[in-house]
């Protein structure tokens, strides 16, 4: 392993306290909660010892980033020893973002989880990046099923959309929730049968009332089996461009829910809101990569409390010291088969490659992502291998795909792995000028806010007048179907020549984006494939082209953080 931190107990963030109430005489399946048990609920007696829900999300394979996993281990049985009733909660994308995964397509990481203990889970939409079929495959290995209210093939859940645990005759019911941006954040084409015909959804649509609904469902099911806490275990985040699916929008249309956790936007917020009910809803956000975890304790007294243990390399690199238990063994174990392969070195830069601001911060104090919003020297660096190695006009990187930093210093290929991590290929297009307008004013179409969709480019250069109403209509899937109105995108030029709108141009890109109507896209629809698979691996592609093309050293043209003003934005 990398790093192994000591079992310190992190002083935290606040902790806030909400009171929660229970009706009593409601029946379970096989008793009935007598007047006595709810008073002693509502006295905060029933509990013999606090519970604490122990709470991590969006890994993304950092199982050695921050806090590291084997230290979520240990800090669970530090919990154990001092007499508290624990469970191991994640609000998924475990599986994508690392070597670990990305050469097992999820397996090693599955194994890992398995083994750290966790008791509960949800998936998030890139656990589905290694398509359908893997994706089961993966779930089947878990020890405790994933669970989701609204995941479903052809109107049958395809998980239990919720789990109990009882302690001390109190009852917590757990009910997953994931985001219907699934469907075009993954891939749509894994959710599709071999005729094109959508199988698989997430009760999206209709303004977000069908998935309030179906979580509404839910929670009342679990009330009338004798639930006295509802905790939502969810991946939906907090993103404006989620709307209607968001965390806010999902508690204001919904009532029953004690607590919701929360993954999908990377955030630390911890809010307390209101339900449609009027009540008070706790929602705690996690952060990425083990940055923070989550405690939420239900204790003796009938409290809720809950803090973020939040993990600073500056204050706590002086607690570091080995672990050595079953997880670090075992992740060892799988780094080792890994091999030497992905520590060569391939070249060198001066300069950092940035997916985030090096100058910025948010709230919190944690970087602020940039690629999904605007040009960077590295997801420049990425189209114009693209275009360089398929011999284009044009390269086309969606921002949402590129997913590390490179730090200054030698650039090996686990380097380059780690930024594009996916399963992909690159390909070669010949479409025309309208496509490429089209498919510009799609990919910036929430341009200033984030979007995976954001085009990192090649060839192109143009400019977004963001203060022109977003034209692009989107269907319930948020797949593109049409662009009405005055567009943002305007003087687009192809190699320093304003664009011909019917003449002919080769592109460099991701099936992703074509062929899968990846981030919505569908400008490339019906255009023709002159090669469908450039190399086998798109981050092999790339680190070719630093190879050979760059002679091993990123060159000064790509110094600057915020690219080259191929997109001038206003």
């Amino acid at each position: 392993m990398k790093k192994r931190i000591s079992v310190v107990f992190i002083s935290l963030i606040t902790i806030i306290t909400v009171l929660c109430g229970c009706v009593s005489g409601v029946k379970s399946d096989n008793e009935t909660v007598s007047n006595e048990s709810s008073s002693m609920i509502e006295n905060g007696s029933a509990l013999k010892h606090d519970l604490k829900l122990i709470v991590t999300s969006d890994i993304h394979a950092g199982v050695e980033d921050n806090f590291t996993l084997p230290y979520v281990y240990e800090l669970r049985k530090k919990y154990d020893d001092e007499g508290n009733y624990t469970l191991l909660i994640d609000n998924g994308d475990l599986l994508q973002g690392g070597l670990l995964s990305s050469e097992s397509k999820g397996e090693d990481l599955i194994d890992i989880m398995n083994t750290a203990g966790y008791d509960i889970m949800t998936m998030g939409n890139h656990d589905f990046d290694y398509g359908m079929e893997q994706f089961l495959k993966n779930a089947s290995k878990l020890k405790n099923p994933y669970i989701s209210c609204n995941f479903n093939k052809q109107g049958e859940l395809v998980f239990e959309p919720y789990i109990f645990k009882e302690y001390d005759g109190v009852k917590f019911a757990f009910i997953g929730i994931t985001t219907p941006e699934t469907f075009t954040t993954s891939h749509p084409i894994f959710f599709q049968d071999d005729k094109g015909d959508i199988i698989y959804d997430f009760y999206q649509g209709n303004d977000g009332n069908k998935l309030y609904s179906k979580i509404q469902e839910t929670v009342d099911d679990v009330k009338e089996k004798g639930a006295d806490y509802v905790i939502a275990v969810a991946h939906v985040g907090a993103k404006e461009t989620s709307v209607p699916y968001r965390y806010n929008d999902i508690i204001s249309n919904v009532s029953g829910i004690d607590v919701f956790l929360d993954g999908h936007s990377h955030d630390h917020d911890q809010v307390t809101m209101k339900d449609k009910a009027d009540e008070d809803v706790f929602r705690m956000g996690v952060g990425t990569k083990l940055s923070s975890i989550g405690v939420v304790t239900f204790t003796t007294k009938g409290e809720i409390k809950h803090e973020l243990l939040t993990y600073e390399k500056e204050t706590y690199d002086t607690e570091i010291a080995k672990i050595d238990n079953v997880v670090s063994k075992l992740i060892d174990e799988k780094n080792a088969k890994i091999g030497d392969k992905m520590n060569t070195v391939i070249g060198k830069t001066d300069f950092d490659l940035v997916i985030n601001d090096p100058n910025a911060k948010d709230s919190a104090g944690k970087p602020i992502r940039i690629v999904r919003r605007m040009e960077t020297n590295l997801g420049v660096l990425i189209a114009d291998a693209f275009k360089e190695k398929a011999g284009a006009d044009i390269g086309l990187m969606n921002g949402g795909g590129v997913r590390e930093n490179i730090e200054s210093g030698e650039i090996t290929a686990k380097d380059v792995k780690s930024v594009l991590p996916f399963d992909n290929t690159v390909c070669l297009l010949e479409v025309t000028g309208q496509q490429i307008l089209d498919a510009m004013e799609w990919g910036c179409h929430v341009t200033p806010a984030e979007s995976g969709g954001f085009p990192q480019v090649s060839g192109i250069t143009f400019e977004l007048d963001t203060s022109i109403k977003d034209p692009c209509q989107k269907d319930a899937n948020g797949i593109c179907i049409g662009i009405n109105g005055e567009r943002r995108v305007k003087n687009l030029k192809i190699n320093g020549d304003p664009v011909v709108l019917d003449k002919k141009y080769k592109l460099a890109t991701l099936p992703y984006l074509y062929l899968d109507h990846g981030d919505g896209y569908t400008a490339f629809d019906d255009c023709n494939v002159l090669e469908i698979a450039i190399s086998e691996d798109y981050y092999l592609l790339v680190s070719d082209y630093i190879k050979e093309n760059l002679n091993g050293v990123i060159p000064e043209k790509y110094s600057d953080v915020y690219g080259e003003e191929r997109i001038k934005i206003s």
